[in-house]
């Protein structure tokens, strides 16, 4: 069974980098002056302004920073800036494992990351053992802000609010850490509203946003621009899914797509995607199943495209733990099937709401 072509989407490699998160160095680079040893710092010209620009485009900002980490949060919060900051490495260990710490911290590709020191030798050994990054000099930030690389395509709802949603997921994990009982009873206490339903007009810009930002959890690695999407959204040959999530924390906004090309027989699963911060829910197999259940309902055969690597295997293990197999290969891409069986209720620990297809 060969896969169906119907668009002209790229695989991610092909795309100009984009950057998810700077990591900024603070001495000499975020504010003038040596905190342990001056007796007073100054924030740097432009660099607040600088940060909340970036915010405001839906880039996060971290620090790795070696100096003490009570002091500098305090003086952070002199400058009204601490809370622009997810994850900061305010330690003694090198900007290398602060850096990887983050990348870690917040699950996002070590080539999104960029970092910014005034130091040359610093920024030489982030770029000698994770060339992935994009290093700055801090001496050189009055470009910063039109660099392709710190401009995204679109600018959603979604984005200007993505630090917070990061910053209550935060709280999700701490309060996830001290749980003692089983994930599924934590998963409960959640509360969790799981929202699918046919994408609309105002959902483009963020779907385009998914295929772009999305690595780990994506089937094929397909982009798809705003265009394609407007005519998979007017095509009767396809289903274009979006789906949020939202619990007793606040929304994680929307958090998944899928595209399902519809012949006559067979439904064709082109790209299916789930946002990492939502990894641990579940709801990317709740997806899934009701696909699988839609497919069942319309007596078709459901194939789905598979892209498999080192980064999206986890994709590939939910495709095959719900009854997906291989039928076909060409190159890289893996043709599966589904057996349309076995589809399980949806779990308690979830209230599951769908729009009409």
């Amino acid at each position: 069974m060969k896969p169906s072509t119907t668009t002209n989407a790229q695989q991610k490699d092909t795309d100009p980098r984009k950057i998810k998160c700077v990591v900024w160095d603070l001495d000499h680079t975020l504010w003038k002056g040596v905190l342990l040893e001056d007796k007073d710092v100054t924030l740097k010209q432009d660099v607040a302004e600088i940060i909340k620009t970036l915010d405001s485009r839906g880039i996060l900002n971290s620090i790795a920073s070696k100096n003490n980490y009570d002091q500098a949060m305090d003086q952070l919060k002199k400058f009204c800036m601490d809370q622009y900051f997810i994850y900061p490495q305010i330690c003694w260990d090198s900007k290398v494992v602060s850096i990887k710490k983050i990348a870690e911290l917040i699950n996002i590709g070590k080539d999104t990351l960029a970092f910014i020191d005034d130091q040359e030798f610093e920024r030489d050994e982030v770029n000698y053992s994770i060339p992935e990054v994009l290093c700055v000099d801090s001496y050189d930030l009055s470009h910063l802000l039109d660099m392709p690389e710190m401009n995204p395509r679109f600018i959603t709802d979604e984005s200007k609010i993505r630090r917070k949603m990061y910053q209550a997921d935060i709280l999700r994990n701490k309060t996830e850490e001290k749980y003692e009982g089983p994930q599924e009873d934590f998963l409960r206490t959640l509360k969790m509203i799981f929202r699918i339903s046919p994408a609309s007009v105002d959902d483009l810009k963020r779907a385009e946003e998914l295929t772009v930002r999305t690595n780990q959890l994506n089937t094929t690695g397909y982009t798809y621009s705003y265009d394609e999407l407007d005519f998979f959204l007017k095509s009767d040959k396809h289903i274009l899914l979006v789906a949020d999530l939202e619990d007793r924390y606040g929304p994680y906004g929307k958090i998944g797509l899928c595209l399902i090309e519809k012949n006559d027989d067979i439904w064709f699963i082109k790209l299916l995607l789930m946002s990492c911060r939502v990894m641990s829910r579940g709801v990317g197999t709740v997806l899934i199943n009701y696909i699988r259940q839609l497919a069942k309902d319309s007596s078709v055969r459901l194939l789905a495209e598979m892209i498999p690597t080192d980064v999206n295997r986890m994709m590939y293990m939910t495709y095959k733990f719900n009854h997906f197999r291989e039928i076909d290969q060409k190159g890289a891409l893996v043709i599966l099937e589904n057996d349309l069986t076995d589809i399980p209720e949806i779990p308690d620990y979830l209230t599951m709401k769908t729009g009409r297809i």
